[in-house]
């Protein structure tokens, strides 16, 4: 069975982990594919068709300098993203909150010791 393009939005863009590197890399400045490449260490061409697949979706921009090309994280692409995972978000909180209630009782539990002053 043919593999799903990758292209098509930015879910699939992103489900290559290497890809989600490259944008944690672009969080703070923008950078040449040479800069990218040697930190990811993979080569110029392999870092070139990630960043060609993230510009396609909008999760990358580039820009020309002089004689380099300088690539910098677009997040605006992932609002859709966003938008998917913060439907979860109260799903995570009452979670949370239930666990936070659960610790609060084992604590009150062990303040007040095995037995009760009646048991004594």
């Amino acid at each position: 069975m043919a593999r799903a393009a990758t292209t098509s939005d930015a879910f699939n863009a992103i489900a290559e982990p290497r890809r989600r590197e490259i944008l944690v890399l672009l969080r703070s400045s923008e950078r040449p594919v040479t800069d990218l490449a040697r930190d990811l260490g993979m080569t110029q061409p392999q870092a070139s068709k990630h960043l060609r697949v993230l510009r396609e979706v909008g999760l990358v921009r580039v820009r020309g300098e002089g004689k380099q090309r300088l690539y910098g994280l677009d997040a605006r692409g992932l609002r859709p993203v966003h938008e998917w995972v913060g439907g979860f978000e109260r799903f995570w909180s009452e979670s949370f909150d239930r666990l936070d209630e659960y610790v609060q009782e084992l604590k009150q539990t062990k303040q007040e010791g095995p037995y009760d002053d009646d048991d004594q």
